[in-house]
């Protein structure tokens, strides 16, 4: 009887697995739009990837299925979770949850994305160490469960700069399990300068009316908090203790109306701004680092990115 429910329930048929601030939040809203795809309002429900350190409790199969069922004649189903990529699980699990699933991965020069990430886990409140260079040489210390932040609910595996940027490996696991036929890849710079095409490639990759098109306004921008207890507050909520959360229910007891404060906490406590700079010598210095995994990459992908190492 429960398998019968189960497999009448639906379920995502197509996957963003990443890089994390390669663009996927933007595809992720541009793909919802359409008219045959159906996209949760969760991104990132990270269901799949079973050895990923989260420091919160991993949502059930239930609660993950349930995401979905908003979903009506859409010809497609799909999430994102950027932390499948680097997850040396994830693939594996997915397949077996859905054999014939599309996989899209976003690809960005590998320097500018852990830096872009860093900003973005400190914003987030799941990195402490405001420097980037400082937070880069913290990585051997992290592996042995030092320096980690305290309000840390994203992955460990985030902290690892060095080792979410070297994506051949990750990729390759995908064309393994997957095929390569059935594994679409976008490099950022090109979503950047001519998203209208790589939107219109993707849907032909999803075989999905390829000339639908979207208001590609920017998405998820640059940005910092105004006040890091409020950012940790929010990032921690989950994990407040049960006493505070039944006085929160007390004090304002309809769900919706508990969201809506949090939502505007949120807003306030967000600031845009312009990006920071790396320095030189340290950019240089990762160019170097990762110049055999772009080359690598490259001919995995018959596509050639060495340019990533000359900006």
């Amino acid at each position: 009887m429960g398998k019968s429910i189960e497999v009448s329930m639906k379920k995502p048929d197509f996957f963003i697995v990443g890089a994390p601030k390669c663009g996927t939040t933007a595809l992720h809203e541009y793909l919802k739009q359409h008219p045959d795809i159906f996209m949760p309002e969760e991104k990132e429900p990270h269901y799949f990837g079973s050895d990923l350190k989260f420091n919160r409790p991993r949502i059930t199969k239930g609660k993950y299925l349930s995401y979905f069922q908003k979903a009506r004649d859409e010809e497609r189903i799909g999430e994102a979770s950027v932390g499948y990529l680097c997850s040396k699980r994830a693939a594996y699990e997915i397949k077996e949850f859905s054999s014939s699933a599309n996989i899209i991965i976003m690809l960005r020069n590998p320097v500018e994305m852990i830096f872009s990430l860093h900003s973005q886990l400190l914003y987030t409140g799941n990195e402490d160490i405001t420097d980037f260079e400082t937070a880069l040489n913290a990585e051997s210390k992290r592996r042995c469960g030092k320096c980690l932040p305290k309000y840390r609910v994203a992955p460990l595996e985030y902290l690892y700069y060095r080792d979410i940027a070297k994506y051949s490996k990750q990729v390759k696991r995908y064309f393994d399990v997957f095929g390569r036929e059935n594994v679409h890849i976008i490099i950022f710079d090109d979503f950047k300068y001519n998203t209208a095409k790589v939107y219109k490639d993707t849907l032909h990759f999803l075989n999905v009316d390829d000339g639908f098109l979207v208001d590609f306004k920017i998405i998820n921008p640059y940005k910092y908090s105004r006040s890091k207890i409020i950012s940790n507050f929010l990032n921690n909520i989950i994990n407040l203790p049960p006493l505070v959360k039944r006085l929160g229910k007390i004090l304002v007891p309809h769900t919706s109306g508990r969201k809506r404060l949090l939502q505007g906490l949120r807003q306030w406590n967000t600031k845009y701004d312009t990006k920071p700079f790396m320095k030189v010598e340290l950019r240089k210095r990762l160019q170097r680092e990762f110049m055999p995994d772009i080359e690598h990459l490259s001919k995995l992908l018959g596509y050639d990115l060495i340019h990533w190492i000359k900006k």
